[in-house]
């Protein structure tokens, strides 16, 4: 069969790789591929900033970002065939850790855990694949090819339920929320802090194309620069991963405010602020910096009831670019008007 692979750290490796048939180590739910979506993570793959082979193996199938038609499941599993499946993408070490013991694998504390489609473990981008029903997320009917949101948007559940816990150390009533970055992550946070009736910013580049438009048709205001924020945000998702927005975000805090960062910058690591100036913003605000990655099976969960609350003509103008699995190395070549772009696996 076929699929999307890649070589970890060789740049120029991505092809249509055939592959063998999805061994049933994997799990015993058969899965039809359906979407996979395109995200950073990919790309830093190709980038050798992360990511390693399956024991055995020349090669990684990628793919985290899932969407499948369940084949064939086993009696008693919970699905059966023609439902719409999503797979959680991190496994829980061997050992295992305390955290992975308890469920919280994305919370890891020896990084023996293996990643579908990054570390350690082909992924979903593949005509076929199979999944532990233990990891399956099933997906309603209705939201379809929609379902392919269902990955990221749980990344961004488990950052708002961090800022949450992060905020009840003390008496915490949010009402207004900076998002910086307007990519998929950025505008799954928007939509997130639009259903929590939160008063939403959002900060970006960008100047005009779909990115304002969708931000505005949430009720939120687009920023393009820091210096036109009118209110006092008392959190900040940080999806650039650029050290300065950070910084000038973590000025802007007032007392017990959060910043949560969720996103890492592509390029090399380096100190282009000053830490001590940082520090005492924190510091002198009781405010608190705290990184997410990942997501738990519970996160799974949430994202799907909140892609069902959302408007799906909004959700819909999320994926702006679909390609087919013969041509998939193209969607990792950036488009002006991209947010998210999946992969085809049907043909």
């Amino acid at each position: 069969m076929r699929a999307m692979t890649v070589i970890p750290g060789k740049s120029d490796s991505a092809r249509v790789g055939a592959v063998a048939e999805p061994p049933a180590a994997d799990g015993s739910i058969l899965v039809q591929g359906l979407l996979t979506g395109i995200c950073g993570t990919d790309l830093e793959l190709l980038a050798g900033a992360l990511g390693r082979v399956q024991p055995g193996s020349d090669h990684l199938v990628i793919g985290h970002e899932s969407l499948g038609q369940v084949l064939e499941a086993p009696a008693g599993s919970g699905f059966t065939a023609g439902d719409l499946v999503a797979g959680v993408v991190r496994r829980p070490d061997p050992v295992p850790c305390p955290a992975c013991a308890r469920g919280e694998w994305d919370f890891c504390r020896n990084g023996q855990y293996t990643e579908r489609g990054i570390n350690g473990m082909d992924g979903y981008g593949a005509e076929r694949w199979r999944v532990d029903p233990y990891f399956a997320v099933p997906v309603p009917a209705v939201l379809g090819h929609l379902g392919v949101l269902v990955e990221p948007t749980s990344i961004l559940a488990k950052a708002f339920e961090q800022v949450d816990r992060v905020g009840a150390r003390s008496w915490f009533d949010p009402k207004h929320v900076l998002v910086t970055g307007a990519g998929p992550i950025g505008l799954l946070a928007t939509l997130i802090a639009q259903q929590r009736g939160y008063d939403v910013h959002v900060l970006d580049r960008v100047t005009d194309g779909p990115k304002p438009e969708l931000v505005r048709a949430l009720g939120g205001t687009y920023l393009t620069d820091l210096q036109q924020l009118d209110v006092v945000p008392d959190v900040v998702i940080e999806a650039t991963g650029v050290g300065q927005v950070v910084f000038d975000c973590a000025n802007l805090l007032p007392p017990a405010g959060v910043i949560c960062l969720a996103g890492i910058h592509p390029g090399p690591a380096t100190v282009d602020v000053q830490l001590d100036a940082l520090v005492r913003q924190l510091v002198v605000r009781n405010a608190a910096l705290v990184g997410t990655v990942n997501a738990g099976k519970r996160h799974y969960a949430d994202a799907v009831d909140m892609l069902l609350k959302a408007d799906r003509a909004w959700l819909e103008r999320l994926v702006t670019r679909t390609v087919p699995l013969s041509n998939w190395p193209a969607a990792l070549v950036r488009e002006p008007d991209d947010i998210k772009v999946v992969v085809d696996l049907r043909g």
